[in-house]
């Protein structure tokens, strides 16, 4: 078969099985995914016709096990084994459920959740992780009878015993559920279909020019909308080769993810605001001459809002090693939405936008002078390449705001996922939502921005505003200006938010301290920092301040800081309980519950 006439069987396939298939009989021996250990060496790898055999393998099982139409949790450490289940699913028409693996000592409350909220039937994992699992569920009598799967070591006479028939699969049918963060509350299983995947993953390509020479590079958790869609459908969905790595190994040494670019000549990667920033100060200049990023052709940032800052900090640490400032796509996409909303294209310069601080507070939108000093920086999230619709709304009288207005981001399009499972009022009032005037439905996606010349400018999150004073202020602005207050502070692991005292409500920050002060904070000198920031930048006093350990912040397991979470554990302890006044081994001691 010609090039163009395999390039146009794809284009017609209606579901990512079908485009599996096709690609492991046209491309059988081409390598799919690699999975690097500790972000080095390649420690696995699948061809298309592995995949497609492992698959098929595991899917005659699942059909076996009369799981058709059934949901089962998808439940993996990074790596590989996660890849041939989730295709398994596919394969047998079983509902896949990503989910992560508890840690240990960790509460398995959202655990519980998800399988009680989907009915999930069985959990697909490895013999390691069922073994632990097994362990932490000995405190939960009513999961004692939950069916798991290893499938990682079944045994070959169990593997070949059945066949897989052909399962008719249409691009309206259900492809999983991607349960959201729960960043504002619990988390709710989104319904993705084929359509809403093939429809995004076009729209994905059109701005960031994939082609036979692209090589994608990952750590981003599998379990996460924006690690699944762009990290393992989008290579298979262009054919071209995908490097994982865990995230932890990207934690532990940031540079392994740019080793990885460099050996493989990566020329798109993912990755949220936070892990830029991370890279820029945690990698020394001595690593930085064995680094080659002038492959990188496109680096999304997503997930989290995108800071002016962190692009120039980045692009100015690694432009030795290569890398371009016009390979930053910033990006805003959410799981309701599949993934992409809008996107930079790549090659493009990114658009900044002044603007005055206190219209901000106001929900204006008013381009700031040069000579200005209240003003800041917002960066453009670019526009959408489909038929995505976006309409800026004032969320109490639900009509569309003026171009210099800031309001709710409403979406409509074929990107739109289908609801929440089995939530009728929770999806009427997300996804069906209409204007005043009748016209809709739109996806209310409880983000806060405007529109500039058809560009999409995020501000916040509609949840998380504070108001003080009648005011409005954006949690991520104060926690910015906390963390950069003084260098104990760690960076991106800061919540800012208010409680009500004597019918006012106050600005409460709790904040994580770099571990490399732990011993010798002066904590007097911190707060004062912290409050002396806030006063200049915000004009707000700091109600009550709590430093805690590092990796003791409440963050959702995409990486997103619960600040509501954070509240609620700031209110069960008393002030004298997260008071800093004694030595800061005690105190962070009695902080780190929070």
């Amino acid at each position: 078969m010609s090039q163009l006439k395999y390039s146009a069987c794809l284009a017609a396939e209606e579901n990512f099985a079908s485009l599996l298939k096709q690609r492991a009989i046209y491309q059988p021996s081409k390598t799919a995914y690699t999975f690097l250990s500790s972000g080095k060496t390649k420690e696995s790898s699948l061809t298309y016709e592995k995949l497609d055999r492992r698959a098929r393998e595991l899917g005659s099982i699942l059909y076996s096990l009369g799981l058709q139409g059934e949901r089962a949790l998808l439940m993996y450490t990074p790596g590989l084994d996660f890849v041939i289940a989730f295709f398994a699913c596919l394969y047998a028409g079983v509902i896949g459920v990503p989910v992560y693996p508890p840690k240990r000592n960790q509460s398995f409350h959202r655990l519980r959740a998800i399988i009680k909220d989907c009915d999930a039937k069985e959990i697909l994992t490895t013999s390691t992780i069922l073994g632990n699992l097994q362990k932490g569920l000995r405190d939960y009598p009513e999961l004692h009878n939950f069916k798991f799967l290893g499938t990682d070591n079944l045994s070959k006479p169990f593997r070949e015993s059945y066949n897989l028939p052909e399962i008719r699969i249409t691009e309206k049918d259900l492809a999983f559920l991607q349960y959201t963060s729960g960043s504002t509350g619990n988390p709710k299983g989104v319904i993705v279909t084929h359509e809403n995947l093939l429809v995004n993953s076009a729209d994905l390509d059109r701005g960031w020019q994939h082609n036979s020479d692209s090589v994608i590079v990952t750590w981003l958790p599998t379990f996460h909308d924006m690690g699944l869609i762009y990290g393992v459908l989008q290579p298979l969905y262009k054919g071209i080769p995908c490097y994982m790595m865990s995230p932890a190994t990207f934690l532990q040494s940031p540079i392994r993810w740019l080793q990885a670019i460099t050996r493989y000549k990566g020329t798109h990667s993912a990755a949220p605001n936070f892990a830029y920033e991370l890279c820029a100060r945690r990698i020394t200049p001595e690593q930085k001459e064995t680094l080659d990023l002038s492959s990188w052709q496109m680096a999304l940032n997503g997930a989290e809002p995108v800071r002016a800052d962190v692009l120039d900090l980045f692009s100015q640490a690694f432009a030795s090693c290569g890398f371009e400032p016009t390979a930053f796509c910033p990006g805003y996409g959410l799981a309701e939405a599949t993934l992409k909303v809008t996107a930079v294209r790549t090659r493009e310069e990114i658009n900044f936008c002044k603007v005055q601080t206190d219209a901000l507070r106001e929900n204006r939108v008013v381009e700031a002078h040069s000579e200005e000093e209240n003003q800041q920086v917002l960066v453009g999230c670019g526009r959408t390449e489909i038929d995505t619709e976006i309409v800026i709304v004032d969320p109490n009288t639900l009509t569309p705001c003026s171009k210099d207005e800031i309001g709710e981001i409403w979406v409509a399009g074929k990107t739109v996922a289908q609801g929440y499972w089995q939530r009728e009022a929770e999806t009427a009032k997300t996804f069906q939502a209409t204007l005043a005037n009748g016209e809709g439905p739109f996806l209310r996606t409880g983000d806060l921005g405007f529109l500039k010349d058809g560009e999409l400018f995020v501000t916040g999150r509609l949840k998380d505003v504070l108001i003080i004073r009648g005011r409005n202020h954006y949690p991520q602005d104060i926690e910015m200006t906390v963390e950069q207050c003084h260098r104990a502070l760690r960076p991106g692991y800061g919540a800012a938010f208010t409680v009500e005292t004597e019918a006012k409500q106050r600005l409460v920050i709790v904040q994580e301290v770099e571990r490399t002060y732990l011993r010798k904070i002066n904590i007097k000198e911190v707060e004062e920092a912290i409050r002396k920031a806030v006063s200049q930048a915000h004009g707000l006093q700091v109600h009550d301040i709590v430093l805690i350990r590092p990796a003791t912040i409440l963050k959702t397991s995409s990486g997103k800081i619960q600040r509501s979470r954070c509240k609620e554990q700031f209110l069960r302890y008393t002030p004298d309980d997260l008071s800093l006044v004694k030595s800061s081994k005690e105190c962070l001691t009695q902080a780190s519950s929070i």
